[in-house]
């Protein structure tokens, strides 16, 4: 049977929306009939884990019906985890790993913000690397580095040399070359003049290290509104609807498109607009 297509969301600093790309790309790709499996190598704050734990509870309640990913823990108690030795945590990982590659056509991977070695091993296993960065030079940093007079590009950054690494190591072992996609989240209005720069900075390093760049999610209401139901735009329908429908609702579903066009999802995209 073919292996599963590999999506490990990362970035090492936090509160760059992985989770939040995680899981909308999931919930889109189960709407679009896709089977989905997903692993959260966020052991401590389990974002991803817990939206879906969400998404069982509140369907149950409400009596609805929604698709469900095959959630694949690297270890029944992720508390003990935090403490496990790094070979140990690892070869766990590969176990759950080799066993949601089976179950699914995709696989997503939630990574922490930090650097970590499940991490580590998750990205040198992706077949895409999907990295939101907020549309700063805060969230650049872990990119590129500027020079502080000039604010000109000087070299790629600690997360773009660890990413590199994974891509030359798995270039090596089977000759594959990973995809990076770069997602720029544009999440409140910024001084048109420091956009132009940082655009000019995320283009010339893109270019320097290979990474695609695609449009990621504003700061919504919606998203964040939907969490607690487990719940996203994707799935909105005259049936599920724990909160009204707006214009900006529709806006939100067009972002969404949009990044699964960017991540080359096509075709799998049509019925994020259905209940429109």
């Amino acid at each position: 049977m073919p292996q599963a297509n590999v999506i490990v969301v990362g970035n090492e600093k936090g509160g760059a929306g992985k989770s939040t790309i995680a899981i909308h790309t999931a919930v889109a790709l189960l709407h679009g009939k896709a089977r989905v499996a997903v692993i959260d190598l966020d052991v401590r704050q389990q974002t991803l884990g817990h939206f879906f734990a969400n998404r069982r509870t509140w369907l149950a309640a409400n009596e609805a019906e929604a698709p469900m990913p095959v959630e694949v823990p690297v270890a029944l108690d992720s508390d003990a985890l935090v403490g496990t030795p790094e070979d140990e945590a690892v070869a766990r990982f590969h176990e759950a790993f080799a066993s949601a590659r089976e179950a699914a056509d995709f696989l997503i991977v939630d990574t922490p913000g930090s650097d970590t070695a499940l991490s580590r091993a998750a990205h040198s296993l992706a077949d895409v690397i999907v990295t939101p960065m907020n549309d700063s030079f805060v969230d650049f940093d872990m990119l590129g580095v500027v020079d502080p007079v000039t604010l000109e590009l000087k070299r790629h950054s600690v997360y773009a040399e660890s990413v590199w690494n994974s891509r030359k190591a798995r270039a090596a072992t089977d000759r594959k070359m990973i995809d990076w996609v770069v997602l720029r989240n544009r999440l409140a209005s910024t001084e048109a003049r420091n956009r132009k720069r940082l655009d000019e900075r995320v283009n010339a390093l893109s270019r320097k290290v290979g990474f695609r760049i695609g449009p990621g999610l504003r700061d919504r209401v919606i998203y964040r509104e939907l969490f607690p139901f487990g719940l996203t735009i994707a799935d909105l329908s005259p049936k599920i609807r724990p909160v009204a429908m707006s214009l900006q609702h529709v806006a939100a579903r067009q972002e969404l498109r949009a990044v699964m066009s960017a991540l080359g999802l096509t075709g799998f995209d049509d019925e994020i607009l259905a209940a429109e």
